[in-house]
């Protein structure tokens, strides 16, 4: 009989000719448990989305009793939708008053996507600007905002009009001028191993966007619902975005996005035309059940507040000669090695002995750590230590 990895291989379509390929059974906390029953110790949860663990019994509750109310209705917007409605203003009660008008959208590229049109359609201008080493998605419109060339060029052409800036560097700010529509950044470089924004550079940023009225992006697709040790990682910079995309931990494990602006701005896309942009399962409501149980969770328990602290634990258990630097911010940091052939014989034995980890797209010699937030001190600690003992026996 044909296994469920055979059948992996040959119908579902593949990223990479090297998948961990591990057949999964369960997942449940902060653990994954495949199907020889072993255990692995989720150190970068799906990619910082189980922010919350896996099944967490709030969610899974929400999920359940809007699935018995109902499930998908109509396109996006033409409904009042308990859900949407409750979601939207939860979260813009926890966010600036500039931000308070929010479009739900299913992931994050779509966030990004639905921000690039919105820019444009808002300004009257063309041109957006990046940086290198950003990842925004990989449809085509973020892909055009990627800051790396290798994943984009065999998609080319991209959109026109895009402008890549250095990251951290105020001396090319300048170039953001009376032409462009919006800057696009992540507060915490992700992909490029987690490199977090200088603070004063941040706010020439700002300073120089509203000079030249050009909407200011940020990215909190990674860095958002409380990874960074607040709820929303601009509120450690001092600078408010004109836009602000979430996904990922945003839906509570269910494919959510969203970006968010004030109602003038957002208002281009009812009129002129009218349906200037929609969706069919953006916002869907029982994905935005799960949002809302958990950014009530994340409100309501201590865990954003424990983030600094485990960041602390984390860096001081993490000295070892080969490891060259800790880095990034909250729960949301990489381990710089030497080069791409040691990390990646770092990540396999810490897989083997538990512990799921990965590398970065665009830094390859990096080890990333992104665990669910509510992660125990004592399972932090295993963590490292199983990370130090892989180093060792490499």
């Amino acid at each position: 009989m044909i296994s469920q990895k055979q059948l992996f291989f040959q119908h579902v379509a593949q990223t990479s000719k090297f998948p961990l390929a591990i057949e999964m059974e369960k997942a449940d906390g902060c653990y994954m448990y495949d199907t020889s029953g072993m255990k692995y110790l989720d150190f970068i949860s799906g990619i910082s989305v189980s922010s919350l663990g896996h099944g967490h019994p709030d969610i899974v509750k929400a999920v359940k009793e809007q699935a018995d109310k109902y499930m998908h209705l109509l396109v996006y917007g033409e409904f009042v939708q308990s859900p949407q409605v409750e979601l939207a203003n939860l979260l813009t009660s926890n966010l600036p008053s500039s931000l308070d008008n929010v479009y739900f959208v299913n992931s994050g590229a779509e966030a990004i996507d639905g921000a690039m049109k919105l820019a444009k359609t808002y300004t009257g201008r063309t041109e957006l600007i990046s940086f290198k080493k950003a990842y925004h998605g990989s449809t085509q419109g973020p892909l055009s905002l990627m800051g790396d060339e290798t994943l984009k060029l065999p998609s080319r052409p991209l959109l026109p009009g895009v402008k890549h800036l250095e990251f951290n560097n105020p001396d090319n700010i300048a170039q953001i001028g009376n032409h462009t529509a919006a800057v696009f950044v992540e507060p915490v470089q992700g992909e490029a191993g987690t490199v977090p924004a200088n603070m004063e550079w941040l706010k020439q940023l700002r300073k120089r966007c509203t000079e030249t009225r050009t909407l200011l992006v940020f990215d909190e697709i990674q860095t958002g619902m409380g990874r960074t040790g607040s709820l929303f990682c601009f509120e450690q910079y001092g600078v408010i975005p004109d836009i602000l995309c979430l996904a990922k931990a945003f839906g509570g494990g269910m494919p959510l996005g969203a970006f968010i602006s004030n109602k003038e701005i957002m208002e281009k896309f009812s009129a002129n035309p009218a349906l200037g942009h929609i969706t069919t399962f953006g916002g869907h409501p029982v994905c935005c059940a799960a949002g809302l149980a958990a950014l009530k969770v994340l409100l309501e328990k201590p865990y954003i507040f424990q983030v600094k602290k485990k960041e602390v634990l984390m860096r001081d258990k993490l000295q070892h000669h080969n490891i060259k630097e800790v880095r990034g911010k909250g729960l949301i940091l990489a381990i710089q090695f030497e080069n791409m052939e040691f990390n990646f014989k770092i990540i396999e034995k810490c897989i083997k002995k538990g512990l799921m980890t990965d590398w970065f797209l665009f830094n390859d010699s990096a080890l990333r750590i992104a665990p669910p937030l509510t992660i125990t001190e004592a399972e932090l600690e295993w963590a490292c230590d199983t990370i130090i003992a892989s180093i060792n026996e490499v």
